[in-house]
């Protein structure tokens, strides 16, 4: 109760509200507001599929979020972990769903070894990446576990 007080006195005196730094939960659904856009890449010599990023994706660009998933090691030794809203089997790199699907972990300190298929919270800042090709569509960085 005091915090509404507190909020509501700060609204009144200064014409907004405090907010406190909580991450946005969100889910998988919300992250499939992309479409793609075929362009020819000259220095890859190749075509690559370009993120547009929906309305309901594009305001989340540098927030604080909180998304359940599964993890997938890339490479143990350099903390590098992918989570993905399916499990292995059946997730973006066996051709099973979209890229939309996955984003890289970039934790915010050392973490524990996960296994394939951890279901895990984790909370971070999400980055909306449409430039970098040697990154995914989605990035969550400064990401920490949420137990």
């Amino acid at each position: 109760m005091a915090l509404k007080s507190l909020l509501l006195i700060s609204t009144l005196f200064w014409g907004t509200a405090f907010t406190l730094d909580e991450p946005k939960v969100i889910s998988w659904k919300t992250l499939t507001d992309v479409s793609f856009e075929k362009k020819w890449n000259q220095e890859e010599g190749m075509f690559i599929l370009i993120p547009k990023f929906g309305t309901s994706v594009t305001p989340l660009k540098d927030k604080q979020v909180q998304i359940t998933g599964y993890m997938i090691p890339i490479d143990i030794e350099t903390s590098y972990y992918v989570l993905s809203a399916n499990p292995y089997a059946s997730c973006f790199f066996c051709g099973g769903a979209g890229p939309e699907s996955v984003m890289s972990i970039k934790f915010k300190g050392p973490v524990k070894r996960f296994d394939t298929d951890d279901r895990v919270t984790l909370s971070g800042k999400l980055t909306l990446n449409k430039d970098n090709l040697e990154e995914l569509n989605y990035i969550l960085s400064e990401a920490t576990l949420v137990e």
